[in-house]
């Protein structure tokens, strides 16, 4: 009977914890505005000082910049506006 109260009150407190635990995620930006060979690195600096992101891959060739972030420290909206504040405009590539 014991065992079976103590599996009870697991199970609960295991359903009463938070059911979306944090989940890191990547997405690819298009970025605008990258002419020349500093564009990259400011891209990415810009990026990298948003709470929550993980890594950047920026290319200059392609136009777009790779980040990881952790979705429950920073949204899609605060990368974009990160980019464009540094003077280069970004969307999601879909």
């Amino acid at each position: 009977m014991r065992r079976f109260l103590a599996s009870i009150s697991v199970a609960a407190m295991v359903l009463a914890s938070p059911v979306a635990p944090a989940a890191d995620r990547t997405v690819r930006l298009a970025v605008d505005n990258m002419y020349c060979d500093a564009c990259p690195y400011i891209v990415k600096e810009s990026l990298a000082k948003v709470p929550g992101v993980e890594t950047v891959a920026v290319s200059f060739e392609e136009k777009n910049a790779t980040v990881t972030y952790d979705d429950e420290k920073t949204t899609l909206d605060a990368l974009t506006a990160a980019t464009t504040e540094a003077g280069y405009p970004s969307r999601v590539i879909p």
